[in-house]
């Protein structure tokens, strides 16, 4: 039981929100397999949540879906760039182990992720008072963009919060703001590529309208994230 309340003290969540330099910088200077785990719940917690209220404008099915493939996502960049990131980061002027490098993006995505769930009752309401999705028609099809381009935002609005966050850290443990700076903007660079196509094979947002809701659908590797995006927005302006 003690194990268990370590494991899940959500009292950890306001330190990292509030950013507090001590705390943050034991935790990343040595690996602790408790304070991995909290990491990790509150990242399905949070994301899962933002998730299952983003898909339930689609139907129940999609809500659950996207409740397990958001998280998923989330999970997969962080161990996908945590190498690169710990050799990036000596090249460029702050040396970092492996496992600073893995808990301080854990980190931020834990962040990112405590922020979503806290949206997710307003994403809810939201897509509640959305007109339901249906095959074809006009409303339907500018409803869909809408609310498309809304969860960008409100995930792109929890990106920035968490790197501003990351950034303090990487210059309190490289001690030179620009040497910082340059070390996220090539954390963030390798994170964005892999990020957003892991969301283009994995669709973890709404769903296409036209097309029956699936887990991974066939085509899932034809494509990439950035073409939808600028679609969605030029079909919305235009209209």
């Amino acid at each position: 039981m003690e194990s268990t309340s370590g494991i899940l003290d959500w009292r950890h969540v306001p330190v990292l929100l509030r950013g507090e330099a001590e705390p943050i910088n034991q935790w990343v200077d040595r690996w602790d397999t408790r304070r991995a785990l909290f990491c990790l719940a509150v990242i399905f917690a949070g994301a899962g949540l933002y998730g299952a209220a983003m898909g339930w404008w689609r139907s129940p099915l999609q809500a659950l879906y996207t409740a397990l493939k958001f998280p998923l996502i989330i999970l997969l960049t962080t161990l996908g760039n945590a190498l690169l990131n710990a050799m990036l980061a000596p090249l460029l002027g702050l040396n970092l182990r492996f496992h600073q490098s893995l808990l301080a993006i854990l980190m931020s995505f834990t962040i990112a992720a405590a922020i979503l769930g806290a949206f997710s009752p307003l994403v809810f309401f939201l897509v509640w008072n959305t007109p339901p999705m249906a095959v074809g028609g006009h409303t339907s099809h500018l409803a869909y963009y809408f609310v498309q381009l809304t969860q960008v935002g409100a995930i792109a609005f929890a990106g920035v919060a968490a790197n501003l966050r990351l950034l303090q850290l990487l210059q309190r443990l490289g001690g030179s703001r620009p040497v910082a700076a340059q070390v996220l903007v090539a954390w963030l660079a390798g994170n964005l590529l892999l990020g957003s196509q892991l969301c283009w094979i994995l669709r973890p947002f709404i769903g296409s309208p036209w097309l029956p809701v699936e887990f991974l659908r066939p085509n899932a590797f034809q494509g990439n994230f950035y073409e939808t995006v600028f679609r969605a927005l030029g079909q919305l302006l235009s209209n």
